[in-house]
């Protein structure tokens, strides 16, 4: 029982690994697609950016700044042990956590005609893809 829970653990693992390899660019995706736009593009749909930093002239870079938790729940499992003492039940848990993730999505800029353009923007580490 324990080597079947094990194994599927392991299996379950290799599954969402496979998945994040295949979804990952989905930000740089939505970024790209920015390239060409105004700023206000992006502030209209995600809101002000967190920092604005000069560059040189008439070059900018917008960074918006995103935190993600996640509540992972703990688990527990048992198997029945029979020994020449007796019947015991071993059981094996592994406590819940609270992951954290912060992300920068970050922009450059150039100025034209009075209003700031997107220009390039910085890939996002893996994690945030």
């Amino acid at each position: 029982m324990f080597k079947t829970s094990r194994g599927r653990s392991l299996a379950l693992k290799a599954f969402l690994a496979t998945a994040l390899i295949g979804i990952s660019g989905c930000a740089s995706d939505i970024m790209k697609n920015y390239i060409g736009q105004p700023v206000e593009s992006v502030v209209l749909d995600y809101g002000p950016p967190t920092t604005v930093v000069e560059l040189g002239p008439g070059e900018r870079a917008y960074q918006w700044r995103k935190i993600s938790t996640n509540v992972v729940s703990g688990s527990s499992s048992g198997e029945v042990r029979h020994t020449k003492h007796g019947t015991e039940y071993e059981e094996t848990e592994t406590p819940g956590y609270v992951e954290r993730q912060e992300c920068f999505y970050t922009f450059y800029a150039r100025s034209s005609g009075g209003r700031w353009f997107i220009t390039n923007f910085r890939k996002p580490k893996l994690e945030c893809e």
